[in-house]
């Protein structure tokens, strides 16, 4: 019983894991909430549905939860998920293969990342400064590559079972009874989460976020490992982008728009500290469900979208605001 008990405190002080846990219990609560108010939350269709959209929430919080917990930011995500979405569709439009077409885009947003992760830990611009003038590169890009309009749809030249293929892919069809998008996003979390909690990669990125110039001293290449997390974020981005393409069946110029707050709040929720150095993907996806749920059961109950937006801005600056009260309360104890 004792070993039994050692082994749950030893998961609950994992750090982070105790906003994980709370996120995770606050969507059940939010949840069943809801399904009181109206019943048609629990049914099956929306369940599913509810999947398939917080995927794209999960995918680009993963990114921005990795850039977070190094201290950063990336202000690019929404303009990179635009310009995937963007040139893969006009790739497309013009007869190219869709996996020709997303390897090109995949390239396009890696440079992105690339550029990111060198203006932030090589010449140490501020991430704020740097990614803001990456968001706007990429959403040029994105409004440029089609001549500054919306694609025509991607299966005019690329032939209706090609086009049909790529959108059923990555968001009609369904695996098990779940729509695919949800199963692109889960495999890419499973990795990413290896790759954070396992490999010494993620513990770089952990002691970056604690204290930049102690795990330089160790011996962490803080450029190497800074520019692997913007190419995380890129790289979710860009998946993100193939999503919303084949969701509309179509490039839309303003496509992955706020996306990059949508990211810090999955992030932030899920109790990934802005401020660096603590936060688990586990949470993350937690942030990203309850993100979702929100969204989904204040529809559901015909609230409107200000009144959406104003309870999803109370709920991140909640979470902030717990998150920095916790990381001072050694010191407000040592002073009392």
């Amino acid at each position: 019983m004792k070993s039994k008990n050692s082994s749950i405190k030893n998961i609950i002080s994992i750090r982070g894991m105790g906003a994980a846990l709370t996120a995770f219990a606050g969507l059940i609560v939010i949840y069943v909430a809801f399904g009181i108010l109206n019943p048609k939350v629990f049914s099956g269709q929306n369940i599913l549905n509810l999947l398939r959209s917080m995927s794209k929430y999960l995918l680009i919080g993963i990114g921005q939860s990795y850039v977070m917990i190094t201290g950063n930011i990336d202000l690019s995500i929404g303009s990179v998920v635009g310009m995937s979405a963007m040139l893969t569709a006009t790739l497309m439009t013009l007869g190219v293969n869709p996996i020709l077409a997303m390897i090109i885009s995949l390239i396009c947003g890696l440079l992105i990342g690339v550029v990111n992760g060198i203006l932030v830990g090589k010449f140490r611009l501020p991430p704020f400064i740097a990614t803001l003038g990456t968001m706007f590169v990429a959403r040029g890009i994105g409004y440029m590559v089609n001549g500054n309009r919306n694609t025509d749809n991607i299966g005019i030249k690329l032939g209706k079972e090609a086009g049909d293929g790529f959108q059923n892919f990555f968001y009609y069809d369904k695996t098990l009874g779940v729509f695919n998008t949800f199963w692109i996003a889960f495999l890419i979390f499973i990795v990413f989460f290896f790759l954070l909690s396992k490999t010494r990669t993620g513990r770089h990125i952990y002691a970056i976020g604690s204290n930049i110039d102690a795990a330089r001293l160790s011996g962490v290449d803080v450029v190497a490992t800074t520019i692997k997390t913007y190419l995380v974020s890129a790289f979710c981005s860009v998946v993100v982008g193939f999503i919303l393409c084949a969701q509309a069946g179509m490039g839309n110029m303003e496509a992955g728009n706020t996306y990059e707050m949508y990211a810090v709040a999955a992030g932030v929720i899920g109790g990934v500290s802005p401020l660096g150095g603590s936060g688990l993907l586990l949470g993350t996806f937690a942030g990203a469900a309850v993100w979702q749920t929100l969204e989904n059961g204040l529809n559901m109950v015909g609230a409107q979208v200000g009144i959406q937006r104003i309870v999803i801005g109370v709920i991140v600056v909640v979470a902030v605001l717990a998150d920095a009260v916790l990381r001072s309360g050694s010191g407000v104890k040592k002073k009392g």
